[in-house]
């Protein structure tokens, strides 16, 4: 007696490949006979999948019930079967031996089975590579990973890092150009590589202290206080310790007392200059830290305080009357045709300003991870090379500076682990203007500082702006999206690193063109 199979079954048997057509299925036992014809050598190794166990009253629920379980066995079986060969190849380049793949079929008291052997044969003696070729082969194959990591930039060295090995060759590279001009062309009373020498002494001494300094500030909880109009970018750094210019800064002026000594008469008044600047930005970072907000002396009072300081130093200048050569006692130095310009008592009120503004235009500029540093060290460099002439050991004070700042930054840089703070920023900038202020060079200064100029002006332009605009029209507008400058670029899209190896370049530009100016005006 035959049936006619169901349209869903027919369905279920024809997607298996190698079958023939199927019309009808017998409950005899030639039919279930034949009908193991229409299957694949693979399929009839699965009985329960054969149509001698089905039942022509079964429904298609109750066959799909019973042999879910052989279904899948079939296909884990057809799939392990099929990737043989794949295993092989995998095999053989992981563990650098050749395989060969050897199918044996063989029959058991069940039926027809298959097993897949892989029969790994060595062409070469494994123990015998490793011990001849063992340590050649990791040292080129750990060059090759750190090669293809940097090049395809899967692990790219952090940009701080890369910034700060850029900072250090340039400079180091600047130095000895610097060192050879001083020595061999200048001949002037200096020890071979002066220069160089001391700037990596401050610099290591510095970058050691910071790792002293950074847990010590951190366990105190002594973080900085970001101000509240500020990009929202910068919520991330909340919580970072600040006050830096606490070891960096006595480092600087340590390493140039001891290689300049401390009774040259500018290397000294430059000393109480910075050390005064100090001073007043530790003031206001205590103050800041006390009441718990960014703002810790009133803007007055540290401006005043500022002022003050510089007042007082261009009085004693005026007061000691220090010796200097072809008389320039409040004098400026600028290129010829201009020569030597003497300003008399206007010199006073200019290194007043100076002051002021170098302080103010650091601080200003301390508002990224490594912007205010790594420009400083390059304007301390353009510095030195323009008060060479004048001034020797101001100059390896200037030299000092510069590798002070460049160990700062090994902790400063992208992302920052601390901050100058006030107390740092205000005393670079007091060094700055001292070193212009002892010896009239006051344009390869501002050169030298076009970037923090450039703050200082970006903030004086939205004030006035904003102001006027509001009178005018009721409303304020802006020129920037936010000042300083360096945030109207972070607002537009630029990344922080970006902007800051951005400035690098920029001020090492201007330190050339600062240190060439010094040299042809003296």
């Amino acid at each position: 007696m035959s049936c006619t199979t169901s349209p869903q079954l027919r369905l279920l048997i024809l997607r298996w490949p190698q079958r023939a057509p199927f019309s009808s299925c017998s409950s005899s036992s030639s039919s279930a006979a034949g009908s193991n014809h229409i299957f694949s050598d693979k399929f009839c190794r699965f009985p329960i999948l054969s149509l001698q166990r089905i039942d022509c009253s079964l429904n298609i629920i109750d066959f799909s019930r019973r042999n879910r379980s052989a279904a899948m066995c079939f296909r884990s079986f057809v799939a392990q079967e099929e990737s043989a060969e794949a295993i092989s190849v995998k095999y053989e380049e992981s563990n650098g031996i050749s395989t060969k793949e050897c199918i044996h079929r063989y029959e058991d008291r069940d039926g027809d089975r298959s097993n897949v052997v892989v029969d790994p044969s060595f062409d070469i003696d494994l123990k015998e590579r490793k011990r001849k070729f063992g340590s050649f082969v990791s040292a080129a194959a750990a060059a090759a990973r750190l090669f293809r990591t940097i090049i395809r930039g899967r692990r790219r060295i952090p940009g701080g890092v890369q910034m700060n090995a850029a900072l250090i060759t340039c400079l180091l590279v600047f130095l000895l150009a610097f060192d050879w001009y001083s020595w061999w062309t200048a001949r002037l009373p200096l020890q071979p590589f002066q220069f160089s020498r001391t700037f990596l002494i401050s610099a290591a001494l510095s970058g050691f202290a910071g790792w002293l300094y950074v847990p010590i500030v951190n366990k105190m909880r002594i973080h900085q206080v970001l101000r509240e109009e500020g990009p929202r970018s910068h919520s991330s750094k909340r919580g970072t310790p600040t006050m830096g210019g606490l070891f960096f800064i006595p480092i600087g002026i340590a390493v140039a007392g001891k290689i300049a000594n401390y009774n040259s008469s500018l290397v000294f008044g430059s000393v109480l200059a910075t050390l005064a600047f100090a001073a007043i930005g530790l003031i206001d970072d205590l103050l800041s830290y006390i009441k718990g907000h960014n703002y810790g002396l009133p803007g007055w009072i540290k401006f005043s305080l500022q002022a003050a300081v510089g007042a007082c130093f261009s009085f004693c200048l005026n007061w000691v009357n220090i010796s200097m050569p072809s008389n320039m006692n409040l004098s400026v130095h600028l290129p010829q045709p201009f020569g030597l310009l003497y300003l008399g008592k206007y010199y006073l009120a200019l290194t007043t300003f100076c002051f002021a503004a170098m302080s103010n235009g650091v601080n200003l500029t301390d508002g990224l991870d490594g912007l205010a540093g790594g420009v400083a060290a390059w304007a301390f460099i353009g510095m030195s090379v323009a008060v060479l002439a004048i001034s020797p050991e101001l100059s390896i004070f200037g030299a000092s500076m510069a590798g002070a700042c460049v160990g700062f930054l090994f902790h400063n840089r992208y992302k920052a682990s601390i901050f100058m703070g006030d107390t740092g920023s205000l005393g670079l900038g007091g060094a700055l203007a001292s070193m212009a202020s002892c010896t009239g060079m006051f344009l390869p200064l501002f050169i030298s500082s076009g970037i923090f100029v450039m703050e200082v002006l970006s903030v004086i332009v939205q004030v006035l702006f904003m102001k006027v605009t509001r009178k005018l029209y009721g409303v304020r507008r802006r020129v920037f999206r936010m000042s300083p400058i360096h945030h109207h670029f972070e607002l537009c899209g630029y990344k922080e690193p970006v902007i800051v190896a951005s400035a690098y370049f920029i001020s090492c530009i201007l330190a050339l063109i600062a240190g060439y100016i010094g040299i042809i005006s003296t």
